[in-house]
C-alpha cells in the first residue's frame, strides 16, 4: 500500500485526497475558484487529521500540473513542491486533460468489453473565446489527440466524430451550443476531482515515475498572457 496526497487546484474547483492504496482515507473540496490558496493548506492539514497517520508517512505527494488556470497550477505545484522538499518526498505529476477523461470514464463505467470501442472522451478547460485546453481518448485513457490547445469550429473533431461518439466535459465544452458538431457529439457534466487522481497516482508511484523537484514547473500548454498597462 502507499499512502499518498493528490492535490488539485487546476480549475474551478480545488481538492484534495488522501489515498491509502485505493481506500480514501480523506476528501476535502473548495468550490470558490479565488481562494484555492487559501483552501489548499488547511484542507491537507484537516485532511491529515482525520486519520491515523501524520503527513510524515506520506509516501508521495501527487498534483494535477496543467493544463488549467495560471494561478490555480502554480498554487498547487507550489504546495506539493513545498511539502516534497520539507518531506523528502517524491512529487508526482498528473495532466489535468488525463484526469478528466478518466472521471467520464469512471463515471460513464465504460471500460468494458460489453461497451463499444466507437466511444471517445474529450476533456476541455475554457481558454477564453473559442480557444480551450483539450484532448482526446479511448476508453483505457489511450490519447487519440494528445492534449493541446485548441481554437474551436465547425470542423473540430469532424474525423473523429464521424465514426465515433464523443463525450465532451468541463468548463470548455460549453461552446459547443455555438457550432453544429452533429448527433454524435454528448457533452456530461461529469464533475472531476482529486479522488479521479487516484488510479494515475498510483500507477505513477508503483511505477517510480516522479518528477525532478528542481526542474518541475506548470504545464500551461500556452504562454502565460498579461495584458499590457497603458502608456500615460
Amino acid at each position: 500500500m502507499a499512502l499518498i496526497l493528490n492535490i488539485d487546484t487546476a480549475t474551478e474547483f480545488a481538492s484534495v485526497c488522501i489515498v491509502n492504496g485505493n481506500e480514501i482515507i480523506a476528501y476535502e473540496e473548495n468550490l470558490e475558484q479565488k481562494s484555492h490558496a487559501s483552501f489548499l493548506q488547511p484542507s491537507i492539514k484537516k485532511a491529515m487529521g482525520n486519520g491515523q497517520w501524520t503527513i510524515d508517512n506520506l509516501d508521495a505527494i501527487a498534483v494535477t500540473n496543467g493544463p488549467g488556470s495560471y494561478t490555480g497550477l502554480r498554487v498547487g505545484l507550489a504546495s506539493a513542491k513545498g511539502l516534497c522538499f520539507a518531506l523528502n518526498k517524491p512529487l508526482i505529476l498528473l495532466n489535468t486533460l488525463d484526469v478528466m477523461a478518466l472521471a467520464s470514464i469512471e463515471e460513464l463505467g465504460i471500460r468494458n468489453e460489453e461497451l463499444v470501442n466507437t466511444t471517445l472522451f474529450c476533456p476541455m478547460i475554457d481558454a477564453r473565446r473559442m480557444e480551450v485546453f483539450t484532448a482526446l481518448y479511448d476508453k483505457n485513457l489511450s490519447p487519440i489527440i494528445a492534449p493541446c490547445a485548441m481554437i474551436l469550429d465547425n470542423q473540430s473533431f469532424a474525423e473523429e466524430l464521424a465514426n465515433n461518439t464523443i463525450i465532451f466535459s468541463g468548463s470548455g465544452s460549453s461552446k459547443l451550443q455555438e457550432l453544429n458538431f452533429g448527433d454524435n457529439a454528448i457533452v456530461s457534466n461529469v464533475l472531476y476531482s482529486a479522488k479521479n487522481m487516484i488510479e494515475l497516482s498510483l500507477k505513477k508511484y508503483q511505477q517510480k515515475n516522479f518528477a525532478d523537484l528542481a526542474y518541475s514547473t506548470p504545464d500551461y500548454h500556452k504562454e502565460f498572457y498579461t495584458p499590457m498597462g497603458k502608456k500615460h
